[in-house]
């Protein structure tokens, strides 16, 4: 019978000791450069849809904030909403990949999104030790946003304008983790529907992030059958010239530089079915994923 990394207790198979050893010797000069750096990580995609990778996601944003690295968690959660629409006799439309909202859907998004997935992650952050806090974009002015340039068409779909970013800080600085809803409110009080990875990205550009880590059901950017380990923006524009990069893609690797302009210091994509995705990338040497960098630290790479 197959070993399920999720039941590790029923198995009498175990990593040599000298194999633990060498994983811990090499993650320990990651765990102090980062301590007291503040990561955004936007969390979606099968990750958060099945039962072991959920808790192994939970465990390893656990461990995260207990070497003392300040984790800001922000989630999606389209599916949960799309069936909760479903029993309430609300049908899903979508237009330029954005969700079609009208002042119903707002409602299940509310009540899905910052209700049940939400608190959902939290109890399971707190089930493995951690401290959890659940945030909608409306708590404390978290998220401030203005309709989208398509509103006539998508409805309350929103930008991000502004971040609460005391209020971000004050969650971490008491040692908590907040889970944020992508939800944001505008002076006439209305709520707004926010894309997930553009909240994140507005979030950990906000807070002068380390890093914003994106764990979806992407590997990386693909060249031929190779992930590539790191891309700079020369490099992103001659794939895509090329075709190598191309559809759904292109947007995101797009928005990633522009977060990485911005000031965050590095941008990771990581597939989030991969067993322990999360602390392969950010404390071995090789990583699982793709590191969006400078063009000053491409260079420097070539050069030693």
């Amino acid at each position: 019978m197959e070993h399920s990394p999720c039941n590790e207790v029923n198995t009498t198979r175990k990593a040599p000791e000298g194999a633990i050893g060498q994983v811990l010797i090499e993650a320990l000069p990651y765990i102090c450069k980062f301590e007291g750096k503040t990561f955004v990580i936007k969390y979606g995609g099968a990750a958060m849809k099945d039962s072991c990778l959920k808790n192994i996601f939970a465990q390893n944003v656990t461990l995260l904030r207990k070497v003392g690295i300040r984790i800001v968690l922000v989630h999606g959660g389209g599916d949960a909403i799309t069936k909760t629409a479903e029993k309430l006799g609300i049908a899903s439309r979508f237009l330029l990949g954005r969700r079609v909202t009208d002042e119903g859907m707002i409602s299940v998004i509310q009540m899905t999104l910052a209700g049940k997935v939400n608190q959902d992650i939290v109890q399971l952050i707190s089930q493995h030790g951690g401290k959890g806090v659940g945030v909608s974009g409306l708590d404390a002015d978290t998220i401030k946003a203005m309709p989208h340039p398509n509103a006539e068409k998508l409805g309350l779909v929103g930008e991000v304008e502004q971040i609460n970013t005391d209020y971000i800080d004050l969650l971490c600085g008491a040692g908590l983790i907040p889970v944020i809803a992508p939800i944001g409110f505008d002076d006439e009080g209305n709520i707004y529907n926010i894309n997930a990875d553009d909240a994140a990205s507005s979030i950990a550009i906000a807070l002068k992030a380390e890093k914003l880590i994106y764990v979806s059901d992407v590997e990386g950017i693909h060249v031929g059958e190779r992930i590539l380990k790191t891309i700079c923006k020369a490099e992103a524009a001659s794939f895509i010239e090329q075709g190598v990069i191309s559809g759904g893609m292109i947007p995101k690797v797009l928005s990633a530089f522009k977060t990485l302009d911005s000031g965050v210091g590095k941008i990771h994509l990581i597939d989030g079915k991969a067993i322990h995705s999360l602390l392969l990338e950010i404390f071995t040497h090789d990583g699982v994923g793709t590191q969006f960098i400078s063009e000053e630290e491409h260079e420097q790479s070539q050069t030693r």
